[in-house]
């Protein structure tokens, strides 16, 4: 009887209830300050209320947090792709190219440009690329055991360069008749958000069904928490490993596709040092440089926090310089919590 107590009251102990569970999540705590930064900036600066600024911090962070979901995967695995933003750089590039048909083949212009198939074709080739370059990263890490850190940073060099080669160190800014079509694509909007926003949110919800209720999802988190048990109980962690790295490139060139449609050109600098931007709005939002733990609506918020911390400093007039250590301290900060969290537990 008295064992029977026992396993009842070490129950009690360890189940949680929806509150606890909220709140002992990171994300809930850095969504708590997101609303009260904004919850600040409303007294403190009537422009930051206005329709055109919010429309353009939900603008801006979409980009970043298109990528930082794919990062999300990369870092749940216990990995980490320093490339991200090479990757960006590059497959903005090659789209940018096939748009621009003047440096294609003529009968490449003449038989894409009909009914402005061109633009799904650029879009299309640029995508692959994106995860080609990831399967690139995911296959030396996962098959010939290479540290993540070390090929992600040899590949954000390699990636780079290859920008510079594809361009040829020129913008790409004419993107043929259907041009408006594509600017509609990146730049456009829908019920007072932009297209890069609602594609955010529908790629949170997606990914993160899939992170929690596939066997897919389970297999990622399993090899972030304990890659040899994972092994032993029949995953394929070889494969896993290297389809979230598809998974981060395939994401970065989303967000290269879309961002070149906003500014309506492409050079090879896109996307430059993106990378630090995407795993701190990783980080912050809750995921665990040491593995299994993390989540998309993280990747989301930690985003989101990011750019209206960058859009507030510049709404309050503090010199845009400052903006590297409030950044610094968040992610330090965000590091401290995840510890004390994991201490208490």
């Amino acid at each position: 009887m008295s064992s029977v107590k026992f396993n009842q009251e070490i129950i009690s102990k360890t189940e949680k209830n929806l509150f606890q569970k909220l709140v002992s999540e990171q994300s809930f705590w850095v969504t708590i300050a997101l609303f009260g930064i904004c919850f600040i900036m409303f007294f403190v600066e009537d422009a930051f209320s206005s329709k055109d600024n919010l429309f353009n911090i939900t603008r801006n962070f979409s980009f970043i947090g298109i990528m930082a979901i794919g990062m999300t995967f990369v870092i749940i695995t216990a990995g980490i792709d320093l490339s991200v933003g090479s990757i960006m750089g590059v497959t903005g590039v090659i789209c940018g190219l096939f748009l621009d048909a003047q440096f294609l083949p003529e009968w490449y212009s003449k038989a894409s440009y009909f009914e402005g198939v061109y633009v799904w074709v650029s879009i299309i080739l640029a995508l692959l690329a994106g995860t080609l370059i990831g399967a690139v990263n995911g296959y030396l890490i996962a098959y010939v055991k290479l540290s993540p850190f070390v090929v992600t940073l040899g590949m954000m060099a390699a990636a780079r360069s290859l920008a510079l080669v594809v361009s040829n160190n020129k913008m790409f800014y004419e993107f043929g008749p259907k041009d408006e079509m594509f600017y509609e694509i990146g730049g456009g909007s829908m019920l007072g958000l932009a297209n890069a926003t609602w594609l955010l949110i529908f790629l949170t919800i997606v990914m993160g069904l899939v992170l929690k209720y596939t066997s897919y999802g389970k297999h990622v988190f399993a090899v972030g928490s304990n890659k040899k048990a994972a092994e032993l109980s029949g995953i394929n962690t070889r494969w896993i490993e290297m389809s979230v790295y598809m998974i981060s490139g395939l994401f970065a060139a989303i967000s290269a596709v879309m961002i070149v449609g906003w500014m309506g050109s492409v050079t090879n600098a896109l996307g430059y040092t993106y990378e630090l931007r995407v795993i701190a709005a990783t980080v912050i939002g809750g995921a665990n440089l040491m593995g299994g733990v993390g989540g998309t609506f993280g990747a989301f918020i930690g985003a989101a926090l990011m750019e209206t911390i960058r859009n507030s400093l510049l709404m309050a007039g503090i010199d845009p310089y400052w903006q590297g250590t409030f950044l610094g301290i968040f992610i330090v900060g965000a590091v401290w919590l995840e510890k004390v969290k994991n201490k208490k537990n």
